[in-house]
């Protein structure tokens, strides 16, 4: 049996330029961070030669053809696995529409525990590269890289892509001190809406001719609060997701809605520095950067949205148990 655990993300300053329609020939960038929340994948030996899949429906079938969840079948496919498994995916919140990258997270975790239940070792730069495959390639989504390079590499990325199609990422190693500065000063609040991104990101898709002034200037500032990391000033990251929201919600129609639009006003008002919806925006989570002094006022100007208490997570997807053992023998 192997268990991986595999984190979410939230995409802090950035999100849309790792869209190809925009960083193959401008190049983009992003700064995200992966989270303590988590996707976990079993894999389990079966006796006999089905497949059976857990997730909120349950499969069995005979042929790895025959699997309706496109991300299992394909990633099936590309470990080379026929037959004889059990797979089973949970996920520590909702797994679909949430802005936190958790469709990435789940090709990720699966590839990990797929390739490690055969004894293969595979890298994190494989595993997202892999994972980019399966969902933008053979499944056709309309989505970007970035949850793919955070859910495998973990920590704070500075992730650059193109021009073309190379990815190039770099960890920030920030002292203990700014780590758990900028840590305390994030917050995210559920909105109790769950979309899917797919229209979002294909409107936005269609767009990039249209909103380049806008992408260019996500890009600037994911670099700016890249930088001013790296410079170790925390504050940096606040600001930049400031400025980045009104720019994030001219990409696309659904981006935004006036129920969120309040959400986000209420927390600015209320002391925050920056604010935006997570993800290709639409629903899901509200992320805020706040300073500590303000959280109470925060969190009283949303008294309708559950908070969900968030650390960065350093580590990337993880085997969190390994046993081999031939249940035929």
């Amino acid at each position: 049996m192997i268990i991986t655990q595999t984190p979410l993300r939230i995409g802090l300053v950035g999100g849309g330029t790792d869209l190809p329609g925009y960083y193959r020939e401008h190049g983009g960038r992003v700064l995200n961070a992966a989270i303590d929340k988590y996707v976990y994948v079993v894999v389990k030996q079966r006796f006999d030669d089905d497949i059976y899949i857990n997730y909120s429906s349950k499969e069995i079938v005979s042929r790895v053809a025959d699997v309706q969840h496109d991300l299992v079948r394909e990633a099936l496919h590309m470990a080379g696995i026929r037959g004889g498994v059990e797979i089973t995916t949970l996920a520590d919140i909702p797994s679909s529409g949430s802005g936190l990258g958790s469709s990435s997270s789940v090709t990720v975790g699966l590839l990990h525990a797929l390739f490690a239940y055969q004894g293969v070792q595979v890298s994190a730069e494989e595993l997202a590269d892999r994972a980019c495959t399966i969902e933008i390639e053979r499944c056709g989504k309309p989505i970007g890289k970035q949850d793919q390079y955070a859910a495998a590499y973990g920590g704070i990325c500075d992730l650059r892509f193109g021009p073309g199609d190379r990815v190039a990422v770099d960890q920030i190693r920030l002292r203990p001190e700014l780590h758990r500065e900028l840590q305390s000063e994030l917050m995210l609040f559920y909105t109790g809406i769950t979309r899917s991104a797919d229209k979002i990101l294909k409107e936005q898709s269609a767009n990039v001719s249209d909103k380049l002034a806008q992408l260019d200037l996500l890009k600037m500032l994911a670099g700016e609060a890249a930088d001013g990391l790296r410079a170790g000033e925390t504050g940096a990251v606040g600001l930049a997701l400031g400025k980045s929201w009104e720019a994030k919600r001219q990409l696309a129609s659904g981006v935004s809605s006036s129920a969120l639009d309040q959400a986000v006003d209420a927390v600015l008002d209320a002391g925050a520095t920056g604010a935006k919806i997570a993800g290709a925006g639409g629903g899901g989570f509200v992320l805020v950067c706040c300073p500590l002094e303000h959280q109470a006022a925060v969190r009283r100007a949303v008294p309708g949205l559950k908070e969900l208490p968030i650390n960065i997570d350093p580590h990337g997807s993880r085997v969190i148990f390994n046993v081999h053992r031939d249940i035929w023998a």
